[in-house]
């Protein structure tokens, strides 16, 4: 994977050169005026256009011109934006621009589709321009006669660091790490490490701190780079690293090291294997992107949408979706039975007909705001089994509040339009309903969780099935036991 070089370099006082900025692509705050895009920083309508234009005419000096200046992030958006068929050609007439930058940008459905239309030679010089998480993201994905044939086409060493990586688990540590780091033995001096970081060639691109290992490789300290530049030469490592430090195991879930970089504060972290022996490093950019993947997921798990990628296969799309639906479609007949139960009621006073829907409509909305904390409270790992039955008592607290509240309204609207004892039915049966969705929308997550489940998957089918047939049942039969229907 590459890594960068470490040559002394004079330091300047002046600012750098024009050209020398803008060899490198605008950055992002110089590029708010920028013409092709608008002040949210996204590619104008009217140069997208123009791009496209220029493509279907096979001007492709005129489009390489066009896209040229694009910093590598809003190239690979502009990639995205054109047709499947369209980025094949787009990418062919801006070839010396494809480099590793943009291709680790793109989304991950237009990644895998345009490396597996590019040769496997192709994406082993993209591959080896990356670091090895980088890399191994690129051909994850990819079938495995694919995999076999790009790996082919690595160095051994490369070969050997993605393989390795592949052999994890997905969205583990282990497979997400980065293998290119600074370890350094516990016996060195600041100087030795100073001397030994200026002298080495091959060091990681970018590192934010060294760990310190004893001579069976296991981390026993980290030194933060800001603290060796300012402690004199002659202190040994031992007296100025860090030992307290909080080890990432390789088998890891994404999530779970997240939350340990949220709550410790991290930058870096070294990743152990089951020997504690280090093998590798999570960073804070690393995590950002799994916060990021791990929210838009558990929001798409919690409302069957699969990926809920816009770039996604039409077919995996459906496949996703609709056995949610038929799933959902499954726990409604439930509620549809207790309706029929009660049929002959509701023909003697439409009424009921008339405000069931309200009775199922805020138990539902009660019970999905209810899961939402309970599944984010699993997630952010604030509720568990030490305070399951502290949260419940309090989101039925909360429950019973909103369903006395809702009552109150509901019963005297219904009073007023139809009649009193009609209003006093349904203000007891919202109380019954919310107060149900309240206790469903905690215990099902919670459910789900202890049974190693993921509980954002379907707990809300569960959910408004519940308050659904419930509010249907204490609504109905409240009618009939009050004796407003025979």
């Amino acid at each position: 994977m590459a890594t960068g070089d470490n040559h002394d370099q004079d330091l300047m006082l002046d600012d750098r050169p024009d050209e020398d900025a803008a060899a490198e692509g605008a950055r992002p705050d110089d590029r708010i005026d920028d013409e092709r895009l608008d002040e949210e920083n996204t590619l104008k309508r009217d140069y997208v256009r123009s791009v496209k234009d220029a493509l279907d005419a096979g001007e492709d000096g005129v489009v390489y011109d066009l896209v040229e200046p694009l910093h590598p992030a809003d190239l690979a958006d502009l990639i995205e934006l054109f047709e499947p068929e369209e980025r094949a050609r787009l990418a062919a007439a801006v070839s010396d621009l494809m480099g590793s930058e943009v291709i680790a940008e793109l989304n991950d459905f237009v990644r895998e589709e345009m490396m597996e239309a590019m040769p496997a030679g192709a994406v082993a010089a993209i591959a080896e321009q990356l670091e090895t998480d980088d890399a191994v993201q690129l051909i994850e994905d990819l079938d495995e006669l694919d995999q076999r044939a790009i790996l082919a086409e690595l160095d051994a060493e490369d070969r050997v660091a993605i393989e390795s990586a592949l052999s994890y688990p997905e969205e583990t540590a282990g497979r997400l790490m980065s293998r290119d780091f600074v370890a350094v033995p516990e016996h060195l001096t600041v100087g030795d490490l100073i001397d030994y970081l200026r002298t080495r060639g091959d060091l990681a691109n970018e590192f934010f701190e060294v760990f310190v290992v004893d001579h069976k490789h296991k981390p026993v300290g980290t030194c933060a780079l800001s603290w060796v530049l300012t402690t004199p030469r002659s202190i040994r490592l031992t007296d100025v690293m860090k030992r307290d430090q909080t080890l990432v195991p390789v088998m890891l879930d994404q999530e779970e090291v997240a939350l340990m970089f949220q709550k410790y504060g991290l930058i870096s972290a070294a990743v152990v294997d089951e020997d504690g022996r280090l093998v590798g490093q999570m960073t804070v950019d690393d995590v950002v992107h799994i916060i990021a993947e791990e929210a838009g997921e558990d929001a798409l798990l919690m409302s069957g949408a699969g990926d809920g990628d816009i770039n996604e296969p039409i077919r995996e799309a459906y496949s996703a979706r609709v056995r949610w639906l038929i799933a959902n479609l499954g726990t409604a007949l439930i509620a549809s039975l207790i309706i029929a139960a009660f049929g002959a009621a509701i023909e003697q006073l439409v009424a009921l007909a008339i405000l069931m829907p309200i009775v199922a409509s805020i138990g539902g909305n009660a019970g999905t705001q209810t899961m939402a904390v309970a599944v984010r409270a699993i997630a952010m790992n604030q509720l568990t089994e030490a305070n399951t039955l502290r949260i419940l008592w309090r989101e039925m607290r909360v429950a019973l509040l909103n369903g006395v509240t809702i009552a109150v309204l509901v019963g005297i609207a219904t009073a007023l339009v139809f009649d009193v004892p009609l209003g006093i039915v349904i203000a007891v049966a919202m109380v019954i309903n919310v107060a149900t969705a309240g206790l469903a929308g905690v215990l099902v997550p919670v459910i789900f969780e202890r049974l190693k489940q993921d509980p954002a998957v379907a707990s809300s089918v569960f959910v408004t099935m519940i308050t659904d047939a419930m509010g249907f049942f204490a609504f109905l039969g409240l009618a009939v036991a009050s004796g407003l229907v025979g």
